[in-house]
Protein backbone atom coordinates (compact mmCIF):
# COMPACT_ATOMS: atom_id res chain seq x y z
CA UNK A 1 0.00 0.00 0.00
CA UNK A 2 1.08 3.81 -0.98
CA UNK A 3 -0.39 6.27 0.51
CA UNK A 4 -0.26 10.22 -0.52
CA UNK A 5 -1.82 12.83 1.66
CA UNK A 6 -1.69 16.55 1.80
CA UNK A 7 0.25 18.99 3.86
CA UNK A 8 0.80 22.73 4.18
CA UNK A 9 3.70 22.62 1.81
CA UNK A 10 2.64 19.98 -0.41
CA UNK A 11 1.88 16.72 -1.15
CA UNK A 12 3.71 13.62 0.47
CA UNK A 13 3.92 9.86 -0.28
CA UNK A 14 4.58 7.22 2.57
CA UNK A 15 4.52 3.62 2.57
CA UNK A 16 2.98 1.05 4.37
CA UNK A 17 4.73 -2.28 5.70
CA UNK A 18 2.46 -4.06 7.83
CA UNK A 19 -0.70 -2.43 9.59
CA UNK A 20 1.56 0.99 9.50
CA UNK A 21 1.71 3.60 6.93
CA UNK A 22 4.86 5.66 7.42
CA UNK A 23 5.62 9.25 5.55
CA UNK A 24 9.73 10.14 6.58
CA UNK A 25 11.81 12.84 6.46
CA UNK A 26 8.70 15.55 5.37
CA UNK A 27 10.59 19.27 5.75
CA UNK A 28 8.93 20.89 8.96
CA UNK A 29 11.01 23.84 8.89
CA UNK A 30 13.17 25.32 5.44
CA UNK A 31 16.94 24.08 5.67
CA UNK A 32 19.15 26.30 8.27
CA UNK A 33 21.81 26.75 5.89
CA UNK A 34 23.38 29.71 4.57
CA UNK A 35 21.59 32.88 5.97
CA UNK A 36 19.15 30.51 8.17
CA UNK A 37 22.08 28.86 9.92
CA UNK A 38 22.02 30.53 13.59
CA UNK A 39 18.76 31.66 12.88
CA UNK A 40 15.03 30.94 13.92
CA UNK A 41 13.29 28.34 11.48
CA UNK A 42 11.73 29.44 8.89
CA UNK A 43 8.47 28.28 6.71
CA UNK A 44 9.71 25.73 4.55
CA UNK A 45 9.19 27.04 0.70
CA UNK A 46 7.13 23.95 -0.46
CA UNK A 47 7.15 21.76 -3.42
CA UNK A 48 5.47 21.08 -6.32
CA UNK A 49 3.95 17.23 -7.47
CA UNK A 50 4.22 14.39 -4.75
CA UNK A 51 7.39 13.95 -2.59
CA UNK A 52 8.10 11.01 -1.72
CA UNK A 53 8.05 10.37 2.15
CA UNK A 54 9.77 6.81 2.63
CA UNK A 55 13.51 7.45 3.83
CA UNK A 56 14.30 9.66 6.71
CA UNK A 57 15.97 12.47 6.26
CA UNK A 58 19.96 12.72 7.25
CA UNK A 59 20.56 14.05 11.04
CA UNK A 60 21.29 17.45 11.85
CA UNK A 61 25.59 17.80 12.19
CA UNK A 62 26.59 15.99 15.19
CA UNK A 63 29.59 14.80 16.89
CA UNK A 64 29.56 11.41 18.32
CA UNK A 65 27.49 10.26 21.21
CA UNK A 66 29.13 10.45 24.39
CA UNK A 67 27.10 7.02 25.32
CA UNK A 68 28.52 5.48 21.86
CA UNK A 69 29.71 2.98 24.34
CA UNK A 70 27.04 2.38 26.49
CA UNK A 71 24.21 2.47 23.10
CA UNK A 72 26.11 1.57 20.30
CA UNK A 73 27.90 3.16 17.55
CA UNK A 74 26.12 5.16 14.84
CA UNK A 75 27.12 5.39 10.87
CA UNK A 76 26.99 9.59 10.56
CA UNK A 77 24.79 10.26 8.39
CA UNK A 78 23.90 14.08 8.81
CA UNK A 79 23.71 16.69 6.38
CA UNK A 80 22.80 20.23 7.16
CA UNK A 81 20.87 21.14 4.19
CA UNK A 82 17.15 19.46 4.43
CA UNK A 83 17.89 18.71 7.87
CA UNK A 84 14.83 20.10 9.82
CA UNK A 85 12.66 17.37 9.15
CA UNK A 86 9.72 15.01 10.92
CA UNK A 87 8.84 11.23 10.81
CA UNK A 88 4.89 10.17 10.90
CA UNK A 89 4.00 7.00 11.80
CA UNK A 90 -0.08 6.32 10.97
CA UNK A 91 -1.94 2.97 11.70
CA UNK A 92 -3.62 2.12 8.32
CA UNK A 93 -7.06 1.91 9.49
CA UNK A 94 -6.41 6.14 10.81
CA UNK A 95 -5.63 7.03 7.02
CA UNK A 96 -9.19 5.50 5.29
CA UNK A 97 -11.62 5.99 8.46
CA UNK A 98 -13.14 9.48 10.30
CA UNK A 99 -11.28 8.70 13.79
CA UNK A 100 -8.43 10.75 14.84
CA UNK A 101 -6.06 9.45 16.68
CA UNK A 102 -4.35 10.75 19.50
CA UNK A 103 -0.80 11.47 18.71
CA UNK A 104 2.30 11.09 20.36
CA UNK A 105 5.32 14.13 19.84
CA UNK A 106 8.62 12.34 20.73
CA UNK A 107 11.33 13.53 21.02
CA UNK A 108 14.89 12.19 20.88
CA UNK A 109 17.50 12.66 23.77
CA UNK A 110 21.54 12.93 23.20
CA UNK A 111 22.45 15.95 25.85
CA UNK A 112 21.13 18.57 23.34
CA UNK A 113 24.19 17.55 21.51
CA UNK A 114 23.54 14.92 19.31
CA UNK A 115 20.61 12.19 18.07
CA UNK A 116 17.97 12.35 15.34
CA UNK A 117 14.69 11.57 15.22
CA UNK A 118 15.14 9.53 11.90
CA UNK A 119 17.04 6.70 13.28
CA UNK A 120 16.04 3.10 13.53
CA UNK A 121 16.25 3.41 17.44
CA UNK A 122 13.49 5.46 17.04
CA UNK A 123 11.34 4.17 14.51
CA UNK A 124 7.46 4.45 16.02
CA UNK A 125 5.96 2.34 13.53
CA UNK A 126 5.78 -1.05 16.42
CA UNK A 127 4.38 1.33 18.68
CA UNK A 128 1.83 3.22 16.36
CA UNK A 129 0.38 -0.36 15.28
CA UNK A 130 0.33 -1.13 18.71
CA UNK A 131 -1.78 1.51 20.86
CA UNK A 132 -3.18 2.63 17.64
CA UNK A 133 -1.90 5.89 17.94
CA UNK A 134 -0.19 8.51 15.63
CA UNK A 135 3.52 8.56 16.25
CA UNK A 136 6.05 11.57 15.26
CA UNK A 137 9.92 12.52 15.51
CA UNK A 138 11.51 14.59 14.76
CA UNK A 139 14.94 16.48 13.99
CA UNK A 140 15.90 19.73 16.07
CA UNK A 141 19.51 21.51 15.93
CA UNK A 142 21.65 20.40 18.87
CA UNK A 143 24.86 21.33 20.10
CA UNK A 144 26.73 25.02 18.78
CA UNK A 145 24.01 24.90 15.81
CA UNK A 146 21.03 25.16 18.22
CA UNK A 147 22.47 26.22 21.22
CA UNK A 148 24.83 28.67 20.91
CA UNK A 149 23.88 31.74 23.12
CA UNK A 150 24.51 34.90 20.66
CA UNK A 151 21.67 36.61 21.19
CA UNK A 152 22.97 39.73 19.18
CA UNK A 153 22.88 37.26 16.02
CA UNK A 154 19.66 35.66 16.83
CA UNK A 155 21.34 32.65 18.34
CA UNK A 156 19.39 31.55 21.19
CA UNK A 157 17.87 28.12 21.71
CA UNK A 158 17.75 27.42 18.62
CA UNK A 159 16.65 23.82 19.06
CA UNK A 160 14.28 24.90 21.33
CA UNK A 161 12.86 26.95 18.51
CA UNK A 162 12.72 23.84 16.18
CA UNK A 163 10.87 21.80 18.49
CA UNK A 164 8.32 24.74 18.94
CA UNK A 165 8.18 24.86 15.19
CA UNK A 166 7.15 21.28 14.72
CA UNK A 167 4.36 21.30 17.21
CA UNK A 168 2.88 24.17 14.92
CA UNK A 169 3.35 21.97 11.82
CA UNK A 170 1.67 19.26 14.20
CA UNK A 171 -1.23 21.49 14.76
CA UNK A 172 -1.54 22.45 11.24
CA UNK A 173 -0.90 18.88 9.86
CA UNK A 174 -1.26 16.40 11.72
CA UNK A 175 -5.36 15.76 10.99
CA UNK A 176 -3.84 15.23 7.31
CA UNK A 177 -2.30 11.78 9.09
CA UNK A 178 -5.50 10.98 10.90
CA UNK A 179 -3.95 12.30 14.02
CA UNK A 180 -6.46 14.40 16.31
CA UNK A 181 -4.52 17.75 16.37
CA UNK A 182 -6.51 18.44 20.22
CA UNK A 183 -5.06 14.88 21.74
CA UNK A 184 -1.32 15.68 21.75
CA UNK A 185 0.88 13.94 24.00
CA UNK A 186 4.37 15.50 23.82
CA UNK A 187 7.28 13.59 25.16
CA UNK A 188 10.60 12.05 25.12
CA UNK A 189 13.75 11.01 26.99
CA UNK A 190 16.41 12.77 28.59
CA UNK A 191 17.10 15.97 26.58
CA UNK A 192 13.89 14.60 24.94
CA UNK A 193 12.28 14.91 28.26
CA UNK A 194 13.53 17.65 29.00
CA UNK A 195 12.19 19.57 25.75
CA UNK A 196 9.02 18.06 26.11
CA UNK A 197 8.81 19.70 29.98
CA UNK A 198 9.69 23.21 28.15
CA UNK A 199 7.06 22.98 25.52
CA UNK A 200 4.32 22.00 28.20
CA UNK A 201 5.63 25.09 30.46
CA UNK A 202 5.90 27.39 27.62
CA UNK A 203 2.78 30.28 27.14
CA UNK A 204 3.94 30.18 23.83
CA UNK A 205 3.33 26.23 22.98
CA UNK A 206 1.68 24.97 26.18
CA UNK A 207 -2.10 25.14 24.47
CA UNK A 208 -0.38 22.56 21.64
CA UNK A 209 0.24 20.24 24.45
CA UNK A 210 -2.63 17.43 26.20
CA UNK A 211 -0.35 15.34 28.34
CA UNK A 212 3.10 14.72 29.10
CA UNK A 213 5.73 11.55 28.88
CA UNK A 214 8.39 12.36 30.66
CA UNK A 215 11.59 9.33 30.16
CA UNK A 216 14.59 10.35 32.69
CA UNK A 217 14.73 13.62 32.24
CA UNK A 218 17.48 15.53 34.03
CA UNK A 219 15.68 17.77 35.81
CA UNK A 220 18.19 17.82 38.90
CA UNK A 221 19.70 19.88 35.80
CA UNK A 222 18.80 24.03 35.92
CA UNK A 223 18.37 25.78 32.39
CA UNK A 224 21.98 27.38 31.91
CA UNK A 225 22.59 30.60 33.22
CA UNK A 226 22.96 33.30 30.49
CA UNK A 227 25.78 34.62 31.72
CA UNK A 228 27.56 31.33 32.05
CA UNK A 229 26.12 30.39 28.64
CA UNK A 230 27.54 33.82 27.14
CA UNK A 231 30.89 33.08 28.97
CA UNK A 232 30.90 29.33 26.89
CA UNK A 233 30.25 31.33 23.75
CA UNK A 234 33.25 33.29 23.85
CA UNK A 235 35.19 30.29 24.60
CA UNK A 236 34.07 29.15 21.38
CA UNK A 237 34.42 32.06 19.13
CA UNK A 238 38.32 31.92 20.62
CA UNK A 239 38.21 28.31 19.47
CA UNK A 240 36.84 28.96 16.25
CA UNK A 241 39.35 32.30 15.97
CA UNK A 242 36.42 34.03 14.92
CA UNK A 243 35.98 37.66 16.64
CA UNK A 244 32.77 39.47 18.10
CA UNK A 245 31.29 42.38 17.15
CA UNK A 246 29.05 42.95 13.98
CA UNK A 247 30.42 40.54 11.41
CA UNK A 248 30.54 37.49 14.01
CA UNK A 249 27.12 36.11 11.90
CA UNK A 250 28.87 36.46 8.64
CA UNK A 251 31.99 34.20 10.16
CA UNK A 252 30.18 31.70 11.54
CA UNK A 253 28.20 31.18 8.49
CA UNK A 254 30.86 31.02 6.64
CA UNK A 255 32.78 28.41 8.45
CA UNK A 256 32.69 24.44 7.21
CA UNK A 257 30.28 22.84 9.44
CA UNK A 258 33.15 20.24 10.36
CA UNK A 259 34.86 23.24 11.95
CA UNK A 260 31.79 24.37 13.73
CA UNK A 261 31.56 21.02 15.47
CA UNK A 262 35.85 20.47 16.01
CA UNK A 263 35.66 23.32 17.91
CA UNK A 264 32.61 22.22 20.08
CA UNK A 265 34.45 18.75 20.68
CA UNK A 266 37.61 21.12 22.10
CA UNK A 267 35.04 23.06 24.25
CA UNK A 268 33.65 19.85 25.74
CA UNK A 269 36.87 18.86 26.33
CA UNK A 270 38.06 21.80 28.03
CA UNK A 271 34.65 21.93 30.38
CA UNK A 272 34.42 18.27 31.25
CA UNK A 273 34.88 17.88 35.08
CA UNK A 274 34.37 14.27 36.30
CA UNK A 275 30.38 13.87 37.81
CA UNK A 276 29.33 16.75 35.29
CA UNK A 277 26.80 15.71 32.90
CA UNK A 278 26.21 19.03 31.64
CA UNK A 279 27.18 19.88 27.60
CA UNK A 280 28.86 22.77 26.72
CA UNK A 281 25.69 24.07 25.29
CA UNK A 282 21.81 23.66 26.52
CA UNK A 283 18.91 25.42 26.92
CA UNK A 284 19.75 28.78 28.41
CA UNK A 285 17.42 30.50 30.79
CA UNK A 286 15.26 33.21 29.85
CA UNK A 287 15.33 32.54 25.94
CA UNK A 288 13.14 31.05 23.40
CA UNK A 289 11.31 28.18 24.89
CA UNK A 290 12.47 28.61 28.42
CA UNK A 291 11.24 31.66 29.32
CA UNK A 292 11.01 31.18 33.00
CA UNK A 293 12.37 28.70 35.34
CA UNK A 294 10.70 25.61 35.01
CA UNK A 295 10.19 24.22 38.59
CA UNK A 296 9.15 28.04 39.50
CA UNK A 297 6.67 27.31 36.39
CA UNK A 298 5.35 24.36 37.72
CA UNK A 299 4.23 25.81 41.04
CA UNK A 300 2.82 28.20 39.74
CA UNK A 301 0.45 25.49 37.82
CA UNK A 302 1.96 25.13 34.36
CA UNK A 303 0.94 21.82 33.92
CA UNK A 304 -2.16 21.73 35.92
CA UNK A 305 -5.23 19.72 34.07
CA UNK A 306 -2.97 17.59 31.67
CA UNK A 307 -1.60 13.95 32.57
CA UNK A 308 1.89 13.16 33.34
CA UNK A 309 3.73 9.84 32.61
CA UNK A 310 7.24 10.09 34.16
CA UNK A 311 9.80 7.66 35.38
CA UNK A 312 13.39 6.60 34.90
CA UNK A 313 15.51 4.19 35.06
CA UNK A 314 16.85 2.09 38.07
CA UNK A 315 20.52 2.91 37.34
CA UNK A 316 20.61 6.11 35.01
CA UNK A 317 24.23 7.41 35.72
CA UNK A 318 26.29 4.38 35.29
CA UNK A 319 26.26 5.07 31.46
CA UNK A 320 28.12 8.31 32.49
CA UNK A 321 30.22 6.51 34.74
CA UNK A 322 30.89 2.59 33.96
CA UNK A 323 33.26 3.73 31.45
CA UNK A 324 35.18 6.81 32.65
CA UNK A 325 38.24 5.76 34.66
CA UNK A 326 38.40 8.99 36.54
CA UNK A 327 35.17 7.61 37.78
CA UNK A 328 35.74 4.17 37.91
CA UNK A 329 39.56 4.45 40.15
CA UNK A 330 37.72 6.74 42.75
CA UNK A 331 39.01 6.59 46.16
CA UNK A 332 36.10 7.27 49.10
CA UNK A 333 38.32 10.88 49.81
CA UNK A 334 38.04 11.43 45.78
CA UNK A 335 34.61 10.32 45.62
CA UNK A 336 33.72 12.69 49.02
CA UNK A 337 36.06 15.93 47.27
CA UNK A 338 33.72 15.75 44.33
CA UNK A 339 30.20 15.33 46.23
CA UNK A 340 31.30 18.14 48.21
CA UNK A 341 31.75 20.29 45.54
CA UNK A 342 28.52 19.70 45.16
CA UNK A 343 26.56 19.49 48.38
CA UNK A 344 28.77 21.74 50.58
CA UNK A 345 28.89 19.87 54.14
CA UNK A 346 26.30 17.80 54.15
CA UNK A 347 28.69 15.18 51.56
CA UNK A 348 30.22 13.02 54.63
CA UNK A 349 26.59 12.06 56.04
CA UNK A 350 25.36 11.58 52.14
CA UNK A 351 28.54 9.44 51.65
CA UNK A 352 27.34 7.33 54.00
CA UNK A 353 23.90 6.96 53.49
CA UNK A 354 24.31 5.83 50.05
CA UNK A 355 26.85 3.37 50.75
CA UNK A 356 24.93 1.78 53.39
CA UNK A 357 22.93 0.29 50.17
CA UNK A 358 26.06 -1.91 49.43
CA UNK A 359 27.26 -4.58 50.62
CA UNK A 360 30.42 -3.82 48.71
CA UNK A 361 30.31 -0.05 48.61
CA UNK A 362 33.04 0.84 46.40
CA UNK A 363 33.37 4.74 45.85
CA UNK A 364 32.31 4.56 42.11
CA UNK A 365 29.29 2.64 43.14
CA UNK A 366 28.54 5.42 45.96
CA UNK A 367 29.02 8.31 43.67
CA UNK A 368 26.94 6.95 40.39
CA UNK A 369 23.93 6.15 43.01
CA UNK A 370 24.42 9.68 44.21
CA UNK A 371 23.96 11.03 40.33
CA UNK A 372 21.21 8.78 39.47
CA UNK A 373 19.40 10.63 42.08
CA UNK A 374 20.47 13.83 42.01
CA UNK A 375 20.34 13.90 38.54
CA UNK A 376 17.45 12.21 37.44
CA UNK A 377 15.08 10.40 40.30
CA UNK A 378 14.24 13.37 42.88
CA UNK A 379 13.79 15.86 40.28
CA UNK A 380 11.45 13.60 38.70
CA UNK A 381 9.42 12.25 41.82
CA UNK A 382 9.10 15.88 42.75
CA UNK A 383 7.27 16.89 39.13
CA UNK A 384 5.73 13.89 39.90
CA UNK A 385 4.42 14.83 43.77
CA UNK A 386 3.65 18.33 43.16
CA UNK A 387 1.34 17.55 39.86
CA UNK A 388 -0.38 14.58 41.94
CA UNK A 389 -0.71 16.51 44.93
CA UNK A 390 -2.37 19.20 42.81
CA UNK A 391 -4.98 16.70 42.07
CA UNK A 392 -3.92 15.70 38.24
CA UNK A 393 -3.42 12.24 36.98
CA UNK A 394 0.14 11.34 37.60
CA UNK A 395 1.73 7.99 36.64
CA UNK A 396 5.06 7.39 37.72
CA UNK A 397 7.18 4.10 36.33
CA UNK A 398 10.91 2.79 36.96
CA UNK A 399 12.75 0.84 34.93
CA UNK A 400 14.32 -2.13 36.34
CA UNK A 401 15.48 -4.81 33.36
CA UNK A 402 19.18 -5.25 33.25
CA UNK A 403 21.16 -7.33 30.53
CA UNK A 404 21.52 -10.80 31.77
CA UNK A 405 25.26 -10.26 30.84
CA UNK A 406 26.26 -7.16 32.88
CA UNK A 407 30.42 -7.07 32.13
CA UNK A 408 30.34 -3.14 32.74
CA UNK A 409 27.99 -3.23 35.46
CA UNK A 410 25.39 -0.61 33.48
CA UNK A 411 22.18 -2.35 35.62
CA UNK A 412 19.10 -0.85 34.18
CA UNK A 413 21.05 2.26 32.77
CA UNK A 414 19.80 5.53 31.32
CA UNK A 415 18.30 4.58 27.57
CA UNK A 416 18.05 1.57 28.55
CA UNK A 417 14.33 1.29 27.75
CA UNK A 418 14.24 2.56 23.85
CA UNK A 419 14.39 -0.18 22.45
CA UNK A 420 11.53 -1.96 24.32
CA UNK A 421 9.37 1.34 24.25
CA UNK A 422 9.62 1.37 20.22
CA UNK A 423 10.16 -2.55 19.86
CA UNK A 424 13.20 -1.61 17.82
CA UNK A 425 15.15 -4.38 19.70
CA UNK A 426 17.10 -5.37 16.36
CA UNK A 427 18.82 -1.70 15.66
CA UNK A 428 20.88 -2.07 18.68
CA UNK A 429 23.65 -5.06 17.72
CA UNK A 430 25.84 -5.57 20.76
CA UNK A 431 24.65 -2.46 23.15
CA UNK A 432 25.61 -3.34 26.11
CA UNK A 433 22.90 -1.79 27.39
CA UNK A 434 20.44 -4.47 26.17
CA UNK A 435 22.46 -7.61 25.68
CA UNK A 436 20.68 -11.04 24.57
CA UNK A 437 17.43 -10.39 23.36
CA UNK A 438 14.90 -13.30 24.53
CA UNK A 439 11.18 -13.79 24.47
CA UNK A 440 10.57 -12.80 27.96
CA UNK A 441 12.37 -9.52 26.81
CA UNK A 442 10.05 -8.64 23.82
CA UNK A 443 7.77 -9.71 26.17
CA UNK A 444 8.28 -6.63 28.70
CA UNK A 445 8.55 -4.46 25.47
CA UNK A 446 5.05 -5.10 24.89
CA UNK A 447 4.11 -4.24 28.37
CA UNK A 448 5.79 -1.05 28.68
CA UNK A 449 4.92 -0.41 25.44
CA UNK A 450 1.19 -1.06 25.62
CA UNK A 451 1.05 1.22 29.31
CA UNK A 452 2.76 4.56 27.19
CA UNK A 453 0.40 4.20 24.58
CA UNK A 454 -2.64 3.65 26.25
CA UNK A 455 -1.63 6.59 28.35
CA UNK A 456 -1.10 8.38 25.05
CA UNK A 457 -4.06 7.25 23.74
CA UNK A 458 -6.45 8.22 26.98
CA UNK A 459 -4.67 10.53 29.36
CA UNK A 460 -4.77 7.49 32.33
CA UNK A 461 -2.80 3.32 31.96
CA UNK A 462 -4.93 0.27 32.09
CA UNK A 463 -4.72 -1.57 35.36
CA UNK A 464 -2.14 0.90 36.99
CA UNK A 465 -3.27 2.84 39.77
CA UNK A 466 -2.37 6.88 39.87
CA UNK A 467 0.22 8.07 41.96
CA UNK A 468 -0.28 10.09 44.69
CA UNK A 469 2.28 12.10 46.92
CA UNK A 470 5.53 10.44 48.25
CA UNK A 471 3.64 6.74 47.69
CA UNK A 472 6.60 4.48 46.45
CA UNK A 473 3.68 1.78 46.26
CA UNK A 474 2.27 3.87 43.39
CA UNK A 475 5.76 3.41 41.63
CA UNK A 476 4.96 0.77 38.68
CA UNK A 477 8.26 -1.11 38.45
CA UNK A 478 9.00 -2.88 34.45
CA UNK A 479 12.07 -5.48 34.49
Amino acid sequence: MVAVTETDRGRVRGVARGQVVSFRGIPYAASPVGELRFAPPRPHPGWTGVREAVQAGPAVPQGPSRLERVMGARVPDWDEDGSLTVNVHVPAGALEDNAPRPVLVWWHGGGFTSGSGGWDWYDGGRLAALGDIVVVTANYRVGPLGYLYLPEIGAANLGAQDQAALLAWVRDNIASFGGDPREVTVGGQSAGAYSALALALDPRTSGLVNRVLLQSGSFGLPPQDPQHAAENAEAYLRLLGVPGGADTATALRALPVEQLLSAYGRLAGQLARPGNAAPPMYPVLGGPGVPRDMHRALVDGGLEGRSLLIGTARDEATAFTAFDPRIQNLTPDGALDLLTGQLGEQAHEFYQRYAARFEEPTAARVFTAAQTDGLFREGSLRIADHHAAGGNATYVYEFDHRPAEDPYGLGATHCGELPFLFGTFDAYPDSPMLGRVTDAVRELGRTFATAVAGFVASGSAQDWLPYTPATAARVRHFG
